[in-house]
């Protein structure tokens, strides 16, 4: 029997990372969120982080989806705040489209949403498709993505940079092969917020923005810092959080 919360209790956060990163990223929004009494999961998505061990050809968007949705079930959560970072979002758009009953409110941080039936790669342009389909296949006879430098993701803190690049794992390929095909539009009827990181703007990512954008019934933020927001400016993004918990 689901148990009423009281007014001053905390909320459940679950955070999603996205492409090569792992549950680690999320450590200091965690930190923030727990300081104030709310209770925090961050799993990392199979394949990636400290999952990495069971990097396969196996694995694709269903896999992820099940990561997140197994956790909400497995734990017993209701009432969950989901949020989604870069690739996240697709994973936890996903999830939405499940389970929408043990879901609150869903968050995309500069989320990579699933317009569409397409995959991450099949949205691609196509000679940036060309070069991940390469990197891989150079790098790992086509079994992950190598990652990029931190850099990539908006960092210019050198304690950042160093601290990102040391924990960075190849993204599965397959995963971004695989199409993520929803029953429902994006969101499923839930109440979403999209956050934009604005310094400096990641350009892959001003499609899922644009889309966000045009959806009337979504509240659209701007945050400070770039892609990597969650480990840049991470106060911001907890207070944004925070706001969706009242």
């Amino acid at each position: 029997m689901k148990s009423e919360r009281p007014a001053n209790a905390g909320v459940t956060f679950v955070l999603v990372h996205g492409a090569f990163h792992g549950g680690w990223c999320w450590a200091r929004v965690r930190g923030l969120l727990e300081a104030n009494g709310h209770r925090t999961f961050a799993p990392s998505q199979t394949g990636l982080g400290d999952r990495s061990h069971l990097l396969s050809r196996d694995i694709d968007m269903d896999t992820f989806v099940l990561d997140i949705t197994n956790l909400i079930e497995s734990e017993e959560l209701e009432d969950v705040i989901l949020v989604g970072h870069s690739f996240g979002g697709r994973t936890v758009a996903g999830v939405a489209d499940r389970i929408p009953e043990r879901i609150r409110h869903l968050v995309f941080l500069d989320g990579g949403l699933p317009i569409g039936t397409l995959s991450k790669l099949d949205a691609m342009d196509p000679q940036a498709r060309a070069a991940r389909i390469a990197a891989a296949e150079h790098s790992s006879g086509g079994l992950g993505i190598p990652p990029p430098a931190a850099r990539a993701f908006g960092l210019s803190d050198p304690d950042d940079i160093a601290w990102v690049d040391r924990r960075l794992t190849p993204q599965p390929l397959s995963v971004e092969a695989s199409a993520s095909p929803l029953r429902n539009d994006i969101g499923n009827g839930l109440p979403c917020t999209y956050g934009r990181f604005t310094d400096p703007v990641l350009p892959a990512v001003e499609p899922s923005a644009a889309y966000a954008r045009t959806r009337a019934d979504w509240s659209f933020v701007e945050l400070p810092g770039g892609h990597d927001g969650i480990i840049s400016a991470p106060g911001p993004v907890a207070a944004l959080l925070e706001s969706l918990a009242a």
